[in-house]
């Protein structure tokens, strides 16, 4: 992706718990549906607690939590990144979100390619999951857009709303960046 794309991926700093805050809350409709932690009573201090969180997470190397920035304005538009690493078999989970006002605009295939990169090289796993619930098109055409692999349908794979739910299970290797656009 060039430097000409309005947006750019990177680690949370304190100081971006407020926009990462009016993301989530310009979101809620579509986000309380498809995200585990994302709830109708979502606060400035939970937004608070992720940053914290994430940077603590970097820095012990358990989690990697990436914000999605609009270059122009500095403002977070989403979240991507790579979490439940297993170690010893070199695999984790790759997951992504952009707030509604920034959607179809290749937002999240730039930040999920952009967080397998960072899975394949730094992190060093050689397979990353793309989890996704059933009625989330949108998610599994960006997994689909990297070139993932859909695999199955994994029953009660996620818990949304304290109810187990279905969900759509893709994997990416490193050989599949082989087929990434450069759009």
């Amino acid at each position: 992706m060039s430097d000409n794309f309005p947006y750019h991926v990177r680690p949370f700093v304190a100081t971006d718990a407020v926009s990462l805050f009016a993301a989530v809350r310009a979101s809620l409709d579509e986000l309380v549906s498809t995200m585990p932690w994302c709830s109708p009573e979502y606060s400035l201090a939970q937004a608070e607690s992720w940053v914290t969180f994430s940077q603590q997470a970097w820095a012990a190397r358990t989690e990697f939590p990436l914000g999605i920035f609009e270059r122009a304005s500095g403002a977070v538009v989403g979240g991507a990144g790579i979490n439940h690493i297993n170690r010893m078999h070199r695999f984790g989970n790759l997951g992504y979100w952009v707030a509604t006002p920034h959607t179809g605009r290749g937002v999240a295939r730039f930040a999920a390619r952009e967080a397998a990169r960072l899975a394949f090289g730094e992190i060093g796993l050689s397979r990353v999951e793309i989890v996704t619930l059933t009625h989330n098109l949108a998610s599994q055409r960006v997994a689909e857009s990297l070139g993932a692999t859909r695999e199955c349908v994994a029953r009660n794979r996620l818990v949304v709303g304290d109810a187990p739910r279905d969900a759509v299970v893709y994997s990416l290797i490193p050989e599949d960046e082989e087929r990434w656009s450069t759009a």
